[in-house]
């Protein structure tokens, strides 16, 4: 049973207010450095621009944003197999999905400060570092990386660094259906780095030059692809609404068809209100039967909507049997496609609260889902030079820890009442502190985040406790 803890911290806090999301990037910049989410990545020698390294706690985040999303979309369901596809991508798979040609973006230069930057991104066709408006005009510019490949740089061997994950998908769909006897609905998901030139990376990590991916190709039957279109936007949208994104800071947002991809039928984004404004968080597009039949030996042997290209270096026919009529067609592909880097960003927005406390301080709460949340629970000993309290610490540690629900940690600082401050400001949901009650009456004194309300419970009963506040979400 759990009671109300009188003691050494039974004070009551009152918040006076509570301030929502972060007010600008700054605070998220600021926090994920000091606390050890994201660092600048080769900071050390000046850094790079586009490029970020995630910390100690910033691994943490990530890798439990991919698990829930890993585990949505292929252990929940019955329809979805995995993929762990090489990031090396053959020219010739590149150019025949239309990268080559079209996966630009518009380049200027600055003829006064001789800066670069996207056209399509500038504000009144001025520059953003000097104000001129001497600009040369756009230009195309290839957005993938090259690499040598072989002992010889002679210009022809070479690969691109892989600007989607999708193609790899694609490119595995003969091999994934004749492995798994699927059959059309099915899908195949993939994690993965990306990576695209870009020639202005901004806003934090929002827009990298190396990034991941979290990527569905979802394959159905020509006529029915419309309406599971609208399935996984609306799937995807309650998803990222369980994960702790706000649906008052979500929107949704079909592209116009002169804004379409050369290969979207229709795409539908999920916009979310970022700290620097509305921008994508992922997207949701009907690609047809386009990649399947680009990467078609032959597309022209079955019925297909897209112009694709002839003569390509394919050995495989990607179509499958209908059983119904006989014939073989070429499956279409809905693709929901969310940045990780993104969805990171965007949590740490949500999750982000800074409040008022009735004696004149202020703390930093960092709201995480638990099961999002990088450490799970933080076991605290009173006193970090009493052997008997941090021997009990450490076994109640190791015995958290056994439960594989995330990482628990051991804070031996002997300063309570900071370690209650940080484990506030990086999310942790539980603080659990072992005291001299503990040696006497084998209880514990659990800490929530979110309420700062402390409840004693039995040894016994920490478990199951813990157990709970991780599933919630």
């Amino acid at each position: 049973m759990l009671k109300t803890k009188a003691g050494y911290n039974s004070k009551i806090i009152i918040r006076k207010a509570i301030t929502l999301a972060a007010n600008n990037m700054e605070d998220l910049v600021s926090l994920c450095k000091r606390r050890g989410f994201v660092f600048r990545s080769n900071e050390l020698y000046g850094g790079m621009q586009g490029l970020y390294d995630y910390g100690p706690l910033g691994v943490e985040l990530k890798n439990n944003l991919k698990a829930a999303w890993w585990s949505s979309m292929v252990y929940e369901r019955d329809d979805v197999e995995g993929l762990d596809a090489a990031i090396l991508s053959k020219p010739s798979v590149l150019k025949f999905s239309g990268h080559e040609d079209t996966f630009t973006d518009p380049l200027t230069d600055c003829r006064s400060c001789k800066s670069r930057w996207r056209a399509d991104n500038l504000s009144d066709n001025k520059c953003p570092s000097c104000g001129s408006d001497d600009l040369t005009e756009p230009r195309p510019f290839n957005l993938m990386f090259k690499t040598n490949i072989g002992p010889i740089d002679d210009g022809q061997s070479f690969a691109y660094l892989r600007p989607e994950t999708a193609q790899q998908i694609f490119i595995n769909f003969k091999n994934v259906l004749d492995s798994t006897s699927r059959s059309v609905p099915f899908g195949i998901a993939q994690i993965g780095k990306a990576f695209r030139n870009e020639v202005n990376p901004r806003n934090f990590i929002f827009r990298l030059r190396e990034f991941e991916q979290m990527e569905l190709e979802f394959f159905v039957a020509p006529g029915s692809d419309e309406k599971w279109h609208k399935y996984w936007v609306e799937k995807r949208l309650a998803w990222w609404v369980k994960q702790g994104v706000s649906n008052k800071n979500i929107s949704l947002y079909d592209v116009p068809k002169n804004e379409l991809s050369h290969y979207s039928k229709k795409t539908t984004d999920l916009m979310y209100e970022f700290p620097h404004g509305l921008e994508e968080l992922e997207g949701v597009a009907n690609r047809t039967d386009f990649d399947l039949g680009s990467h078609t030996k032959n597309p022209k042997d079955f019925k297909i909507s897209s112009s694709v290209l002839d003569n390509n270096e394919s050995t495989s026919k990607l179509g499958v049997l209908d059983n119904k009529t006989g014939e073989r067609f070429i499956p279409y592909v809905i693709e929901p496609s969310a940045g990780l880097d993104r969805g990171v960003l965007a949590l740490l927005n949500e999750a982000y609260k800074k409040e008022s406390l009735d004696n004149n301080k202020e703390r930093i709460v960092l709201s995480l889902a638990p099961h999002l949340a990088p450490i799970k629970a933080a076991i605290i000993p009173l006193k970090k030079n009493n052997e008997e309290l941090v021997e009990l610490a450490q076994q109640l540690k190791t015995k958290l820890q056994g439960l594989n629900h995330g990482r628990v940690l051991l804070e031996n600082t002997g300063n309570i009442g900071k370690n209650y401050r940080r484990h506030d400001e990086i999310g942790t949901p539980i603080c659990i502190t072992v005291d001299f009650d503990t040696l006497e009456n084998e209880t514990v004194t659990i800490r929530d985040r979110d309420t700062m309300g402390q409840k004693v419970v039995g040894l016994e009963e920490v478990e199951g406790v813990f157990a709970e506040t991780i599933k919630q979400a």
